[in-house]
């Protein structure tokens, strides 16, 4: 047991991974010669600073290190250094956080004036006070938008300008007007969750219990193809190529993504990622989702060559595109922005 660090001259740090982090979430450094830390926490504390903040390690080994972001950070593009290597500084963008208090468990939803929307979806049967809250800036007031829905699971912005959300409890889908007003646009869908519109018209609703359900634009439902049982939710997402994208997380060690055509067709397209939450395609086509396993939460990109992480933090369940390549990831009680 010792509290110092045993460096090695030649040692250079090259890479840091992912590019964008938020506090909480895991860090890695990559490189060569990396010191070994002593057994106290002190000691671990001085070999990665990001902002000026001590970062703590919670893996090393000679050429890579894990670190944990430091809360008190200002977000934006900020420094990563290695004291025990002067000269050595890299950059990450640290997400800004835009409001906490909420119960999030799907992604959040962003309007075409960049408007930012969350819930207090609450334990089943709860009657939250403001069931959809709207944040206009960062770190400005949560305005209550939506009041009286019980368990709000998902949200999705429909081709009408109009939000729409989902109800667990009492297996609805609503519609949202400007002012907060809403109405049923379809009811009986099970323990309705993950919501995604078709370039048509048609809405998708993921039943929890394993069922999709299509429903035209006057609200008549259908069933649309039949999944694996989901333990906590399924998790919806359109693609460019007018796939329907689907997570479910379940009790096994590791789920799958599905990929559903346009007859129902359901295809396996990745089985490797543990608790798959939210999804979202992004300007670009490209898929991102988020996998909420303990130890390596955080957001995943999907290409043809396979996933690759691009945004750490703890907890998160679900990410949205808005306006100019903004980016908002959501974790089960606070959002956050990147770009």
């Amino acid at each position: 047991m010792y509290d110092r660090i045993v460096a090695v001259a030649s040692a250079e740090l090259k890479a840091v991974d992912p590019l964008r982090v938020i506090e909480g979430g895991r860090l890695w450094l990559r490189g060569s010669g990396f010191p070994v830390p002593g057994a106290s926490e002190t000691a671990s504390e001085t070999l990665c600073t990001i902002g000026g903040l001590p970062a703590r390690v919670v893996f090393s080994a000679p050429d890579r290190m894990a670190v944990e972001v430091p809360a008190g950070l200002d977000g934006g593009p900020t420094e990563v250094k290695v004291p025990w290597l002067p000269g050595a500084t890299l950059f990450v963008e640290v997400g800004v956080k835009l409001a906490t208090g909420f119960h999030q468990v799907d992604n959040p939803a962003i309007d075409r004036d960049g408007r930012v929307y969350v819930t207090y979806s609450g334990a089943r049967g709860q009657q939250a006070p403001v069931s959809v809250f709207r944040i206009t800036e960062p770190g400005g007031p949560r305005e209550p938008f939506v009041m009286g829905i019980v368990n709000v699971t998902s949200m999705v912005f429909g081709p009408d300008g109009r939000l729409y959300l989902s109800s667990r409890f009492d297996g609805t889908v609503y519609r949202v007007f400007d002012d907060g007003r809403h109405e049923v646009m379809a009811s009986d869908l099970g323990l309705a969750c993950g919501l995604a519109f078709a370039p048509d018209g048609t809405l998708f609703v993921g039943d929890r219990g394993g069922t999709i359900f299509h429903i035209d634009e006057k609200g008549r439902t259908q069933i649309f193809a039949t999944l694996p049982a989901s333990i906590a939710a399924f998790h919806l997402a359109m693609g460019p190529d007018a796939c329907l994208y689907v997570t479910g997380p379940t009790l096994g060690t590791y789920d799958r993504i599905y990929r559903l055509n346009a007859d129902g067709g359901v295809e396996t397209i990745d089985q490797t990622f543990g608790r798959p939450q939210g999804l979202a395609f992004a300007a670009d086509g490209t898929l991102h989702i988020v996998e909420a396993l303990a130890g390596s939460s955080g957001v995943y990109q999907m290409r043809s060559t396979g996933k690759t992480l691009v945004a750490a933090g703890p907890r998160l369940v679900g990410l949205a595109f808005g306006p100019a390549g903004r980016v908002v990831v959501a974790g089960s009680d606070t959002v956050y922005g990147f770009g």
